[in-house]
């Protein structure tokens, strides 16, 4: 009918041709003129905090014997994956306070997807390995160490980098396949799926799918309070759930914001930004905190650290 062939022609004039598309235009979060300093600054700050408060796990799980064990090699893992997601993003959020500061190439925009996917999907894959390793310590203490020797944990370490690698090239392609002429502003702190997607010309319900995957991890999770709650004495359980409750923290201040985000793709609420903020931002950031104030390993290995630090150009060290 005319009125169908009316409609095509403005679809088909409101996507153009995205072959010439160049760069987009991130809006990042919305705020008052007199406001731009101070978050700058603010970004910045929680930025090196993040990087320094990572930094420092990596340094002392290097330097102390005592936590060469399974949980703390994993724990290095997402210590660096907490740094490089942040380098991923928060740069380019403090950059969006600058006059100009939000235009980011076409190939920028992907590399920043596909990193963002990559070590976030990585990070999701270490979160489901490290339920298992508490997992064996609770619920098969006997034969833990044989279970998760050495060999195990590089084997693990190196299953969640090829996994989430292998889903964020999936990812990617997925995305960027697609036509993009719907203008050029990314309504969002930086390039993901689901702002990006919104540029889209073509049918994004394959990409709208695959997003869900991610959210099958939540399940190993529940399997482990459920191993937790079959176990028959009230001390075992609060010794167990005393064990987890860090790792457990940490997983619901990450998966919270994604699946809020992620199970609602079309959604264009304001409150989206502030919600990628937390888990881009402000998660990498509490991880150090939450691992190393209820562990006593930690806490001893940081104070042991500092000392050294302290000590060493003093020329006190033996």
């Amino acid at each position: 009918t005319p009125h169908v062939q009316l409609q095509g022609q403005a679809e088909s004039m409101e996507c153009g041709n995205g072959s010439q598309l160049t760069h987009f235009m991130l809006e990042g979060l919305p705020y008052p003129p007199k406001l731009q300093v101070p978050l700058f600054l603010f970004f910045l700050l929680i930025y090196l905090l993040t990087l320094g408060g990572n930094l420092l796990i990596l340094l002392a799980v290097a330097r102390e014997r005592r936590l060469h064990k399974p949980m703390y090699w994993f724990l290095c893992h997402l210590s660096f994956l907490d740094m490089t997601v942040s380098s991923v993003v928060v740069p380019k959020v403090v950059a969006g306070f600058l006059p100009g500061g939000g235009a980011i190439s076409f190939q920028g925009c992907a590399a920043q997807l596909f990193f963002f996917h990559f070590l976030g999907c990585t990070e999701g894959f270490l979160y489901t390995v490290m339920a298992y390793d508490r997992f064996l310590a609770i619920c098969k203490p006997l034969r833990y160490h044989v279970l998760m020797n050495h060999s195990t944990c590089q084997l693990l370490a190196a299953g969640t980098w090829l996994g989430g690698s292998l889903h964020s090239t999936i990812q990617t392609a997925l995305t960027f396949r697609l036509p993009y002429g719907r203008g050029t502003r990314v309504g969002y702190i930086f390039c993901d799926i689901p702002a990006v997607l919104k540029l889209a010309c073509g049918d994004t319900a394959l990409n709208e799918l695959v997003t869900l995957v991610d959210i099958g991890f939540l399940m190993s999770y529940v399997y482990i309070v459920s191993a937790i709650l079959r176990i028959r004495s009230t001390e075992g359980r609060r010794q167990a759930f005393s064990t987890c409750v860090a790792h457990i923290t940490v997983v619901v201040t990450y998966y919270v914001p994604l699946v809020f985000i992620y199970l609602r793709p079309g959604s264009q609420h304001p409150l989206d930004g502030v919600v990628a903020v937390f888990y881009t931002t402000v998660t990498p950031l509490l991880n150090p905190l939450i691992y190393t104030l209820r562990n006593k390993e930690m806490k001893a290995a940081l104070m042991q650290l500092g000392r050294n630090t302290c000590i060493q150009p003093l020329g006190l060290a033996k």
